[in-house]
């Protein structure tokens, strides 16, 4: 029993740090996501995405040592967004709402899956600048471009109408624990980043339903794919670097929750 008891224990106590460094990492990405979308509202270049902030990452000076730090912490994300969604350790429950923060979690689990490989194969020398289409391409080959679009689009719309339900209620509260004047800065970034993020799940739905409508469209879409959406509208730039301020804040959202999220591994 006490054997039992310490190995238990002695896991939690190594996870916790693992998941932590997670968000971190989940931090870091959107940071450099921010500088790129900022730097395009004024220079009319390419806003990037997630793989852009990687390969800035994994090709910065200091790669040798961030690149490795940055695999693991995005594997310690990765898994934790497992945990959380198969275990319900946040006790979203079984409601609409609950089942798609769950569904949300595990998206955001194979997203970031889809990260550590990426960054991997560059610190290994195999990555390439261009895309590797994902899940999206891989289902599209066995059920078809349009089905696959239309579900993707069903998907980002429940994960992008949660994070405006996470803002619009503090609801993320329940998961922080802070000081009543960090926990005041924290909803700041957190209403903010949440608000950004949740408009750009909506615009990759729109674009993933508008694929699945037109024949022979593009399968694929993202973050990439939204900004450059929101710089093509007018006063886009304005759009845009509102934008990067909104995913600037949910950086910074990701770093308070490295520091002060719950991370009950023990109600798994």
């Amino acid at each position: 029993m006490t054997s039992s008891f310490s190995g238990n224990k002695n896991w939690r106590d190594w996870f916790k740090p693992f998941a932590r460094l997670g968000y971190g990492a989940r931090g870091l990405v959107y940071l450099v996501i921010a500088f790129f979308v900022l730097s395009a509202s004024v220079t009319a270049g390419s806003s990037g995405d997630a793989k852009s902030a990687i390969r800035f990452l994994t090709q910065s000076r200091i790669s040798e040592v961030l690149t490795p730090l940055l695999i693991v912490s995005l594997a310690g994300y990765s898994l934790w967004r497992l945990v959380q969604a198969v275990f319900d350790t946040d006790h979203h429950g079984t409601s609409a709402v609950g089942l798609g923060t769950r569904i949300g979690l595990v998206g955001s689990a194979v997203s970031y899956g889809f990260l550590l490989l990426y960054s991997f194969s560059l610190w290994r020398g195999s990555g390439s600048s261009g895309d590797s289409g994902g899940f999206a391409e891989i289902a599209a080959s066995f059920l078809g471009a349009t089905p696959v679009s239309l579900i993707l689009a069903s998907i980002f719309l429940v994960v992008g109408g949660a994070h405006f339900y996470k803002a619009a209620t503090r609801k993320y509260r329940d998961h922080i624990k802070a000081s009543d004047k960090a926990t005041a800065w924290i909803d700041i970034a957190a209403i903010g980043g949440l608000v950004s993020r949740g408009l750009i799940f909506f615009i990759i739905a729109f674009l993933f339903y508008r694929s699945g409508l037109s024949a022979g469209g593009d399968d694929q879409a993202g973050t990439g794919d939204a900004l450059d959406f929101i710089a093509g509208l007018p006063f886009g730039n304005w759009l845009l670097a509102a934008m990067g301020i909104g995913l600037f804040l949910f950086s910074l959202y990701s770093f308070a929750e490295a520091i002060w999220r719950r991370i009950n591994v023990e109600d798994a």
